[in-house]
């Protein structure tokens, strides 16, 4: 009887890997023959349908600018670029795209709310209701009663907040905050509706809530001792700890020193 004996270790090893290099041969061409079918022109990207917030563009419009910027077939376009893509519109905000079988993208957008503008009236940036900056051509803002605010670009954020705060507050005098900065030192201005300047100072917001409202409630008594109307205010300080100080349209605390008269003789 025969007994057969044992392969030599070196054997086993290379049938072991002769079998592992024809799995990775065949995985690889298998690989390689799906990529090759994906990217054949059966499968290229046949429409995008855009759905959602499209009032300052036209969906014909967008789909002009961002074809041209996709790249690959229905599989192997890459959804990221083709969702930065969207959002490098003006006014565009947010996209969402997916793939919907076979040959279609679906684009979802949400645009930019305006808020406010920012910055220098010379610019072109505008501030959305989240507080984010964005880059619009303002003569497409739809409202006339936007505020500017301006103070540095990271605190674009706190500084609508504190808009949002700080302008009922002017309610009682009829007016309403035309401007509103943070300035580089963290102290607040704000010009009113009718040109009027109000210095804040720096602090909380109940803090500044609480100069506003001491202001508001007292500005048309004083003014009322000199004759006048809350409309002749020019600029207040309301960086005093127990008060503030005004300038009225025609009231002058200044008078004209008259030189005395000369002697005879001299």
């Amino acid at each position: 009887m025969t007994t057969a004996l044992p392969a030599p270790v070196d054997v086993k090893l290379m049938n072991g890997t002769a079998s592992v290099l024809f799995v990775v041969f065949a995985c690889l061409s298998l690989g390689t023959l799906c990529m090759w079918v994906l990217r054949q022109p059966v499968f290229a990207i046949g429409g995008v349908e855009v759905r959602g917030e499209v009032t300052h563009n036209n969906v014909v419009t967008l789909r002009a600018n961002v074809a041209p910027k996709l790249r690959g077939t229905f599989f192997t376009v890459d959804l990221a670029d083709t969702r930065a893509a969207f959002e490098a519109v003006p006014w565009v905000r947010r996209a969402v795209v997916r793939r919907s079988f076979p040959n279609r993208l679906d684009v979802t957008l949400q645009e930019h709310q305006a808020a406010a503008y920012w910055g220098a009236e010379s610019g072109s940036q505008l501030l959305n209701s989240f507080g984010e900056i964005f880059e619009a051509n303002v003569a497409e803002v739809h409202r006339s009663d936007l505020p500017r605010l301006a103070g540095p670009d990271d605190q674009s954020g706190l500084i609508l907040g504190m808009y949002r705060t700080l302008a009922p507050l002017f309610d009682p005098l009829d007016s309403a905050i035309s401007e509103l900065e943070l300035t580089g030192r963290g102290s607040w201005r704000v010009q009113l509706d009718s040109g009027a300047v109000v210095e804040l100072g720096r602090g909380t917001p109940e803090e500044l809530t609480a100069r506003i409202e001491r202001f508001a409630k007292t500005l048309t008594t004083v003014a009322g001792q000199y004759g006048r109307g809350v409309d002749a205010l020019e600029a207040a300080d309301l960086r005093y700890p127990e008060g503030y100080a005004l300038r009225l349209r025609g009231v002058t605390t200044v008078t004209t020193a008259v030189p005395p008269p000369r002697r005879p003789g001299r």
